[in-house]
């Protein structure tokens, strides 16, 4: 079978990728979240852990709020429903020591535990790493913090916004401070959260796969220290780079790239365009279908080192060249031309763009407690022989308590008393 051909057996027949894999999700908010839901997305079984009656703190986080059927807001904050999909919830009292041993129980039967308190905020209540892997040998725990299990900020709490500001990412975005709005900005979304998601979910799969290749032999898990700080650092990427091949720190320079010109947002008659010319191939079929072949000729122009040295030439002629026809006429114009050009779209025409309605990225699941539907966005990975698959919305407070806690063995008088005492 080659590598574009198609599987021999239909994917909808085949387990998920991740199918038989049991995570126990102690974390909240964004980062953990969305790590424990690219494994549910991939086939996991993702058990929620929440505080009774507040739960995680992100279903609070609004406006903006859910609608129920009749169109109007619930109690429950869209934030919640951006990380929490495909998986089931259940409400439990880690403080009450009923509540710890239900939670042990779990971890003693789960592949993987992931956690974002503060550094030794578990031990109290024995669901540390240590206490869980006396009890099973072969879990991987990943534990999720601001600035990691050592060091001297290790007991600092660490949020997005302020590993932004700390690992330099804002010092990059934004105008230059001499420039109209100069001063440095956070990125658009909590990205540090995200990227911290991103790793931690690609740690843990190599963790289960070193666990369980029969290469490795062990058969045992192992503990994963993430932290916001070490991933801001490390997703400055071409910027970290460059700093350390210069030991020149790189400033703000708005939608300019540092290394690549033209490449960045230019306004239109009607608006803006953003052009990405990478290479000097674009930029001679860039001048030539704007009747200005001679540019691409031009010693100050002819390679990309050169444009970027003579930024400031290129923009005086570009500049105005670019105010004389629309945002749709240049992309009509360059789109057949192999030179990479856009509009600068808001969220709500990025959702109506024929691309992303085409390749499906909203989905609609049904919700639980009478909300209709939860929008959702696709998950990225495409995957032909075990794809996502979208089996349930984020799940009401709760929602699976008994569910869980019966398939764990305990009965109705034992769920009954575990509710007198308020552990669940």
């Amino acid at each position: 079978m080659t590598a574009s051909s198609p599987a021999s057996t239909p994917a909808a027949s085949r387990p998920a990728a991740l199918a038989g894999i049991k995570v126990l999700d102690l974390s909240r908010v964004l980062a953990g979240p969305w790590a424990t839901q690219l494994l549910a997305d991939l086939g996991a079984d993702v058990v929620k852990v929440e505080r009774p009656v507040a739960g995680d703190d992100t279903r609070h986080w609004g406006p903006p709020f859910l609608k129920d059927a009749a169109g109007n807001d619930t109690r429950e904050a869209s934030y919640f429903t951006a990380c929490n999909r495909n998986k089931r919830s259940i409400t439990v009292d880690m403080a009450h020591p009923e509540g710890q041993a239900l939670l042990r129980r779990m971890a003693a039967e789960a592949d993987v535990v992931v956690e974002n308190f503060k550094v030794g905020g578990l031990q109290q209540y024995g669901l540390d790493y240590d206490s869980l892997k006396a009890l099973n040998p072969r879990l991987i725990y990943c534990s999720i913090t601001g600035f990691g299990q050592d060091g001297p900020y290790a007991e600092r709490a660490g949020y997005d916004l302020m590993v932004q500001a700390m690992c330099g990412l804002m010092s990059i975005t934004g105008h230059a401070d001499h420039e109209p709005g100069g001063g440095p900005l956070k990125v658009g979304v909590a990205v540090i959260d995200v990227f911290t998601g991103l790793y931690a979910s690609n740690a843990i799969i190599a963790a289960l796969h070193a666990r369980d290749n029969a290469g490795h032999g062990s058969g045992e898990g192992q503990y994963i220290d993430m932290a916001l700080l070490d991933v801001g650092m490390a997703v400055l990427a071409n910027q970290a780079a460059g700093y350390l091949a210069t030991d020149k720190a790189p400033g703000r320079a708005g939608n300019i790239h540092p290394s690549l010109a033209p490449y960045q947002d230019f306004k239109t008659r009607d608006g803006n365009v953003l052009l990405a010319i990478g290479n000097d191939g674009q930029f001679a079929r860039f001048c030539a279908a704007v009747g200005h072949p001679g540019w691409a000729q031009d010693a100050r122009f002819a390679t990309n080192t050169a444009r970027v040295q003579n930024r400031s030439d290129l923009l005086i002629l570009m500049t105005p060249l670019m105010q004389t026809r629309g945002t749709q006429d240049w992309i009509t114009l360059l789109e057949d031309k192999a030179v990479p050009c856009g509009p600068i779209n808001t969220v709500a025409q990025a959702f109506d763009d024929p691309q992303v309605r085409a390749r499906g990225i909203r989905k609609e699941l049904p919700a639980a407690g009478g909300l209709g539907t939860v929008g959702t966005v696709a998950s990225p990975m495409r995957l032909s022989g075990t794809p996502v698959v979208y089996r349930s919305a984020p799940p009401s407070l709760g929602q699976h308590t008994t569910e869980v806690l019966t398939e764990m063995g305990l009965d109705a008088a034992q769920l009954a008393q575990l509710q007198a005492q308020q552990v669940i």
